[in-house]
């Protein structure tokens, strides 16, 4: 339970970034709204995950999934190069998560 409320909390996290992009340097109300809203269920879910898992794993996992799918988001609707170096960092993280995943004692 704990990491998919931790994986949720990371998907927020991309919520707030895509917010925070979208409200013009917070000249915009809507957007600005969402990021807020989006960063604190965001920070929220992550405490709710610190209950059972490892603060290290759980931060890195955390900001792994928030930064992996902001690239995604970047790419995919913002018209943000996908190149080859770009798409390797990605695995990279993604290959993090995996690891911290897999040695977590939860």
């Amino acid at each position: 339970m704990a990491w998919g409320v931790l994986i949720v909390a990371g998907l927020l996290e991309v919520g707030w970034a895509v917010c925070l992009k979208a409200s013009d340097g917070f000249s915009r109300p809507w957007p600005s709204v969402g990021f807020a809203a989006s960063m604190f269920a965001s920070v929220y879910l992550l405490g709710v995950s610190l209950r059972s898992l490892p603060l290290g794993t759980a931060y890195a996992v955390w900001t792994g999934v928030g930064a992996v799918g902001t690239v995604i988001v970047g790419i995919g609707l913002l018209g943000e190069p996908a190149d080859w170096r770009r798409l390797a960092c990605m695995a990279l993280i993604l290959a993090g998560i995996a690891g911290l995943k897999l040695v977590s004692p939860d």
